[in-house]
């Protein structure tokens, strides 16, 4: 299992203020940079844009990638519309707006769409997350004009039927429900309000709560529609076999009654300060789920490629990174471990997570804080630096090797705002990352002695109080 988090995808923000003794470390590690070897796979690929951008008169941002090797057209959209849009007391209305969407639109029924959809061989999907919502369309290129009517019309036209309203609550509630048996939810949940607090948007599950549900009415979901559906709040990227003129003139076609406005901006409360807060959960179980972890950072954190690769030998590598190879290979004390930097737009969070026997959950947690403490005493082995590139570098490859993947990719790149040359940005960021870049963020962003810690398990068997 591998897990890279370090989230979607940016570096936009100004560089950290720096004193001369961080700049002259910056100089020198540059300067070893260039002596790096370079990578084994062929990077041709990295290079030139990724796409083609224009910026719409209705002020929605087009990406058109083209690709003739197939009849088939993807559509990836942005909406600016996540759970980080809602208020705390309405907790679950962005994912309640977006689920609903192709539940009825301009006088099409629920069954309507999804016939249409299923008669195409096409497939249309709205999904609400936390920085933002999703729309994906994929279909053949002579169907194109009904898939992209299709999916002007749930974005713009929406029904909000009270009928579907009341269906999907019961749904989600259910879900809920049905997700307070799993120990890892429970714990996801809990470590999630502990790093972030009540009303941060993060600290909260984007469906939101039973109670929460209960408080949202049509209203404020056909508010939250016409608040954040908006042209100048989405982004579209257009992957396959289609010309920038071609996707110009569809949206022209389908979006022209689509008016532009001023959107909310969100509102988003600081987290709180970090601290040694722990949270044990007894549960009759002989697994204990176990999540431990602080703030990290956002996605357009300038050191972003160098957390990248600093947590690929520390967590993120599967078999091949320190915490699972100590933890699991040699101690015997977890059948999973893994850690990641949820990079997202606002600061995420730093995480390490384990599943370990009841009792050796606490010894677990305890040498999985010596080994992340380790990491900031001293470089990592020219190997692990190597080789943690080398699959990094592979790894990215397969981010892009479908039109849905690309589609998806052009759309966060905008989102994030890294750039037509993102591909270049992403090899050059990674290969430039030295032994020194490593150990300097290690002790910059990680902070063993003041982790958030959750436990789900048996506290009595895992001698936890």
């Amino acid at each position: 299992m591998v897990i890279l988090f370090l989230s979607a995808l940016s570096l936009g923000f100004p560089a950290f203020a720096q004193d001369g003794a961080d700049k002259a470390g910056q100089q020198a590690s540059a300067s070893a940079s260039n002596a790096l070897p370079k990578p084994k796979i062929d990077i041709s690929r990295f290079k030139g844009p990724i796409g083609k951008r224009y910026v719409l008169d209705n002020g929605m941002i087009l990406l058109v990638k083209e690709n003739r090797s197939l009849p088939m057209v993807t559509v990836s959209m942005i909406i600016k519309a996540g759970s980080v849009m809602e208020t705390p007391e309405k907790a679950g209305l962005a994912h309640l707006t977006a689920g609903l969407l192709t539940k009825g639109a301009a006088g099409m029924s629920a069954m309507d769409i999804s016939g249409a959809i299923d008669y195409m061989g096409a497939s249309l999907d709205v999904g609400g997350g936390t920085d933002y919502a999703t729309a994906h369309l994929t279909v053949l290129k002579k169907d194109l004009d009904t898939g992209f009517s299709l999916l002007s019309k749930v974005l713009i036209h929406p029904a909000f039927a009270q009928s579907e309203i009341d269906r999907m609550k019961k749904d989600v509630k259910a879900g809920i429900l049905r997700e307070e048996r799993s120990p890892g939810y429970v714990a996801q949940k809990a470590y999630q309000k502990m790093v972030f607090g009540d009303e941060n948007p993060y600290g909260r599950p984007v469906e939101g709560t039973v109670a929460s549900l209960n408080a949202i009415t049509r209203d404020d979901i056909v508010a939250f529609h016409d608040n954040f559906y908006v042209p100048n709040n989405c982004i579209i990227a257009v992957v396959g076999d289609i010309t920038p003129a071609e996707a110009k003139k569809l949206i022209g076609k389908y979006m022209a009654d689509w008016g532009q406005k001023p959107v909310p901006k969100p509102n988003i409360p600081a987290p709180p300060k970090m601290a040694l807060r722990r949270k044990y959960i007894n549960r009759d179980i002989t697994q204990a789920s176990i999540l431990m972890g602080h703030i990290g950072v956002t996605r357009e954190n300038p050191d972003y490629y160098k957390l990248y690769v600093m947590n690929y030998i520390l967590g993120g590598g599967g078999f091949v990174s320190r915490i699972l190879n100590t933890i699991r290979d040699d101690m015997g004390l977890a059948y999973e471990a893994y850690s990641y930097f949820d990079a997202r737009k606002y600061d995420g969070a730093y995480t390490v997570g384990m599943k370990t026997r009841n009792d050796t959950a606490k010894k677990a947690m305890e040498e999985t804080l010596k080994i992340i403490g380790n990491m900031k005493t001293a470089p990592v082995s020219d190997k692990e630096l190597s080789d943690a590139k080398d699959f990094i570098y592979g790894s990215f490859a397969r981010k892009m090797d479908t039109d849905s993947k690309m589609a998806d990719l052009l759309a966060q790149v905008e989102f994030y705002k890294l750039g037509l040359n993102y591909f270049e940005v992403y090899y050059n960021g990674i290969h430039k990352v030295t032994k020194e870049d490593v150990l300097n963020v290690a002790r910059k962003y990680l902070h063993p002695n003041r982790m958030d810690i959750v436990v789900v398990g048996n506290l009595k068997e895992a001698w936890i109080k």
